[in-house]
C-alpha cells in the first residue's frame, strides 16, 4: 500500500485540468479505482469523477500506461500491495465518504447530478452507503443490472473486495452507473 513515487502531488481537487469544482461545499467524497492495465478507458471513468473532491486510482501492477493516464486526470495513484485487501485501500482517502467504480465505468450525468445534491442535504445519523443503479452495455443496447452499493461511509463500513459488500437496506440514490466495455 505505498503511494507510487509521483503521487505526492496537491490533492485533485486542486489540480488544473482535473475536472473538478473546486471550493463546493458540503459532504466531501474520495473516488476509488483499483486497475490492471486499464488505461485505454480509465480517462473516461477518472473524467466522471468531477463529483469528487479527491480520486485515489489503487494499481495493481499495470505494464501499459494506467498510471499516467491517471496522473494526468489529477488522480492519486498508489501501488497495491499483495497484503493488502482491496477494501483497506479506503483508510488513504482523505474524507470518510467513498465512491467506488471500476475502470470501465462511468458516471451518467444523472448520476453525477444526484451526488451533488446529495452531498448538499442533511443525512439522517447512522446512514452508512447508498447503492447505485447499473445500466452495462450489451451489444448495441443496454441492460439494467441490479443496484450495488458503491458510495460509502469509509470509518462504518469495511470490505475486502474491490467493490463493498451489498447493503441491500441502503437508499438508490437517482441515476446510473454506466458499464462500457471497450472492444479491443
Amino acid at each position: 500500500m505505498e503511494p507510487d513515487n509521483q503521487s505526492e502531488k496537491p490533492a485533485a481537487r486542486e489540480t488544473p485540468g482535473s475536472g473538478r469544482t473546486p471550493g463546493l461545499a458540503g459532504t466531501r467524497i474520495t473516488g476509488l479505482i483499483h486497475t490492471l492495465n486499464h488505461g485505454r478507458h480509465l480517462g473516461r471513468a477518472l473524467d466522471s469523477l468531477r463529483v469528487c473532491d479527491e480520486v485515489i486510482v489503487v494499481d495493481h501492477g499495470s505494464t501499459d500506461d494506467t498510471a499516467s493516464v491517471a496522473r494526468e486526470h489529477g488522480a492519486r495513484v498508489l501501488r497495491a500491495s499483495a497484503e493488502a485487501h482491496r477494501g483497506t485501500y479506503t483508510q488513504q482517502a482523505r474524507h470518510d465518504w467513498v465512491l467506488c467504480l471500476l475502470p470501465e465505468e462511468s458516471l451518467a450525468e444523472t448520476l453525477e447530478a444526484s451526488l451533488l445534491e446529495w452531498r448538499l442535504a442533511a443525512r439522517e445519523e447512522g446512514v452508512t452507503a447508498f447503492n447505485a443503479g447499473l445500466r452495462e452495455q450489451h451489444g448495441g443496447g443496454w441492460r439494467l443490472l441490479p443496484a450495488e452499493t458503491r458510495l460509502v461511509n469509509r470509518k462504518q463500513i469495511r470490505w475486502s473486495g474491490v467493490l463493498p459488500e451489498p447493503q441491500f437496506q441502503a437508499e438508490t440514490l437517482q441515476g446510473y452507473i454506466l458499464r462500457i466495455y471497450d472492444e479491443p
